[in-house]
């Protein structure tokens, strides 16, 4: 398959990938068809996706399977007057539909816009209006449907309303009693060019109303590298993401890269995580390959692995925040697996990262992607050297990359914020080492300035993680009459310490700052709190932590 779209397949070495990856282009892509349709015709028994979920159900789709569903799907969705260029919601939480749902608006050049099932009735009319959102596909639960009837009174665009289930809801359309009676699928005469936008996402970022993150059709083919080479998969692994299809990561680790590789994707659909029933779930299925946040990592390496048969397991990444080293060598000691590190943006495809060729340092993100054009900057906007703390940036002078955003749709002035001059500014502070490996330091916003010193949250979390007593911890800053800012830290505690609370633990976690890292940064603030606050993506809110410290 990937022959189709790399000149070279194969690399032995970072040097290799930096000179020889090199993407063949078509004229017109669309993932539905060129690769998914593709292997249906060549490998048409060949499992691509295998759904389970907390009761037991279990699904296997093959790549047969997938090619006469989406088809019927979109059939289904033209039939209800959807058509190119139209905005479809789907929220369909880890609901197998959500991936025929995304297919299906591929094939008939509709945008798909995913999100999460924990939006609230003011949200979702935030998004139908910003978008021109016509229909919305989701879960038939009270929750879900009570809130997306509440938007539809401020909602005028919104048009057509499905639900997949379990139960059906006055006013929607009923997806499994409508779907088998639907026409056969005809594709439209003209689907797609390679610059029209395919799939569109509202950030959950850390800080601000959310953005309209517009990807072009090409943004599939950027992920050919996500899933074959960082993930490092092929047509005999079975990958596992950890990630609800409200977030990008799902269309990182869950859908197009992963196919490109021909692997089956794995879908565990539970209601609440535990480390535990991952890692059932990791035995009892098989999973070769695994990818999730580093919060995911933190939970498990508190379980006791001799518990469970991980054999299958063979290579393991993580992405969405940066990797504490402690996590890193804890779960090493407990698998033999490194961890391979990614870093990227909802505005890109991975960007940064630890291939199979190159070897982890605990806590990097790794090399760039020679996809990208990575670059380290000053605030006068000169590079960086080795060892000097800048904005992790894209140069675009000599074109837009493959997987890099079209833009935030409707709205210039912020597009021209972040991207300008030739520029994408990612707003994230990194460091590069002697080998050329980034570290990642904070978001700009992120970074503390306390007594001329600049102190990135991250290097204090790494620190306070190597203590025995932290599952989690945010570092974030307080204004200081004196020094402008002191470092505070808001720390989860596990649970045999949690009666242990108090000024003596206070103390001793200050001092293993200090002995950790340089001293000035240690957090003169501790506070200890049952959990820290997070987007659905699993990212720690820090901004949510200073605005509640500043009222």
């Amino acid at each position: 398959m990937i022959e189709r779209f790399l000149v070279q397949t194969d690399f032995k070495s970072q040097d290799d990938f930096i000179h020889n990856l090199q993407f063949r282009i078509p004229e017109t892509f669309n993932f539905a068809y060129d690769v998914m349709d593709v292997w249906a015709e060549e490998r048409p028994d060949k499992p691509a996706l295998l759904w389970t979920d907390d009761d037991g159900r279990c699904m296997r789709f093959t790549f047969r399977d997938l090619k006469e569903q989406t088809d019927r799907t979109a059939a289904y969705f033209m039939q209800l007057g959807i058509g190119h260029g139209d905005m479809v919601m789907l929220i369909l939480k880890r609901r197998y539909e959500f991936w025929l749902s995304v297919l299906a608006l591929h094939k008939i050049g509709a945008v798909a816009i995913p999100a999460t099932h924990m939006l609230t009735a003011h949200d979702i009319v935030y998004r139908n209006n910003r978008a021109g959102v016509k229909a919305i596909v989701c879960v038939g639960e009270e929750y879900v449907v009570s809130q997306v009837k509440a938007a539809m009174a401020d909602s005028p665009t919104v048009e057509t309303l499905i639900s997949v289930g379990p139960s059906h809801a006055v006013g929607f359309h009923d997806w499994h009693n409508e779907w088998n009676d639907v026409r056969d699928f005809v594709r439209p005469e003209h689907v797609n060019d390679n610059d029209d936008t395919m799939l569109m996402y509202f950030t959950s970022g850390t800080s601000g109303e959310p953005k309209m993150v517009a990807h072009d059709y090409l943004y599939a083919l950027g992920h050919l590298t996500t899933g074959v080479f960082w993930h490092n998969l092929s047509e005999d692994s079975i990958h596992l993401t950890v990630a609800d299809t409200g977030w990008g990561k799902a269309v990182w680790g869950k859908l197009y890269g992963q196919w490109f590789a021909g692997a089956a994707v794995f879908v565990f659909d539970h209601e609440k995580f535990t480390a535990d029933k991952l890692l059932r779930q990791i035995e009892k299925y098989r999973i070769t390959s695994f990818c999730a946040p580093p919060t995911v990592y933190r939970f498990m390496i508190h379980e006791d692995f001799s518990k469970y048969d991980l054999s299958s397991l063979r290579y393991c990444c993580t992405a969405g925040e940066a990797l504490n080293p402690a996590v890193y060598d804890k779960f090493f000691s407990l698998t033999g697996i490194r961890l391979m590190e990614g870093f990227g943006q909802t505005e890109t495809t991975m960007t940064l990262g630890t291939m199979p060729w190159t070897e982890p340092k605990p806590g990097s993100m790794g090399l760039p992607n020679p996809q990208y054009d990575i670059d380290l900057i000053k605030p006068d906007g000169t590079q960086c050297e080795d060892g000097e703390k800048g904005e992790i940036v894209i140069r675009t002078a000599n074109g837009k990359p493959v997987g890099l955003f079209k833009e935030y749709f409707r709205d210039e002035e912020l597009t021209e914020k972040v991207w300008h001059d030739g520029i994408y500014h990612t707003g994230d502070v990194a460091w590069r080492d002697e080998d050329g490996y980034y570290w990642f330091v904070g978001r700009i916003d992120d970074v503390i300035k306390s007594s001329g010193y600049r102190i990135g949250p991250f290097e204090v979390e790494s620190a306070l993680m190597t203590h025995p007593a932290v599952v989690e911890c945010a570092i974030t800053g307080v204004p200081d009459d004196i020094r402008g800012m002191v470092v505070k830290a808001t720390v989860v505690l596990k649970d045999t310490w949690k009666q242990k609370a108090g000024d003596e633990l206070v103390k001793e976690l200050q001092n293993h700052v200090k002995h950790e890292t340089a001293p000035y940064k240690y957090p003169r603030i501790i506070e200890f709190v049952d959990e820290l606050p997070k987007t659905i993506s699993g990212k720690i809110r820090r901004v949510e932590i200073r605005a509640r410290d500043n009222k």
